[in-house]
Formats: structure tokens, sequence, C-alpha cells
């Protein structure tokens, strides 16, 4: 019962923030903090999981996003940029504005933690075609 009752009040408070958590059909954000630092920006950080042999989607973030990869391997395919695999324990950084998608390798799902600071008001990924 405090379990429901915290994940309840947590998502109360994100929907409360004004940040929008925009989800692609092929991945799942769980958020898990927010601070409204610096001015102007939300610091947010999420989990992000992609099924085996899924994709998050082509997708834009209204800034940048940092992470690590918790479990499994992945691609990372940033537009203008060879693909990187990245596998447990790799990180990596995404320029803001950067047309991207991640692709889950091999037979395992892939869960990043995944820090980006965007525009204050925006939403946290964009779909893009």
């Amino acid at each position: 019962m405090l379990k429901r009752f915290v994940i309840g009040l947590t998502v109360i408070a994100f929907a409360g923030a004004g940040l929008a958590f925009a989800q692609q059909s092929g991945i799942k954000r769980t958020p898990l903090q927010k601070l409204d630092f610096p001015a102007g920006f939300n610091t947010v950080t999420a989990i992000a999981e992609v099924s085996a042999g899924g994709a998050a989607g082509r997708h834009t973030h209204p800034g940048m996003e940092t992470g690590y990869v918790l479990e499994g391997e992945l691609e990372l395919l940033i537009d203008g940029k060879p693909p990187v695999k990245l596998k447990a324990g790799d990180s990596y950084q995404i320029p803001e504005g950067a047309v991207h998608d991640a692709k889950a390798s091999g037979d395992k799902p892939m869960k990043v933690l995944g820090v980006y600071l965007v525009k204050a008001g925006e939403p946290l990924a964009k779909p893009t075609p």
C-alpha cells in the first residue's frame, strides 16, 4: 500500500512540474528525479529501457543527454556520426537537438541511466521521422 502511495505521489509530482515525458512506442522511461536547475532548465534523471531486438525510435531532446549503460548492449545511432556499440558499464553523450536512436543488440533488453539537461517547459523527448 505504501509503495502505491509513493508511486502515486511521484507521478503527481512529475505531472505537476510541467515536464512532459513523451514516450515513444519502443522505449520505456521511468523518471527518478527532477531538479529545476540551472535557471531555465530541468535536470532529469531517468531509467530508459528497450526490449530485446527493439529500438527507442528516432527522437531528439531539447537539451543534452548523458548516460550509463546498466544492462544489455545497444547500438547508438546519432545522425551524421558512425554507429557506436555500447555495453553494460559504458557511458555516452548526445548533443542537444541531435536526432538519434538506440537499438538493443543481442537477445537481451537494454537499460540505461540517463541524465537529461533540458529547457524548462519542453517535453523530455520529441519523436522525429
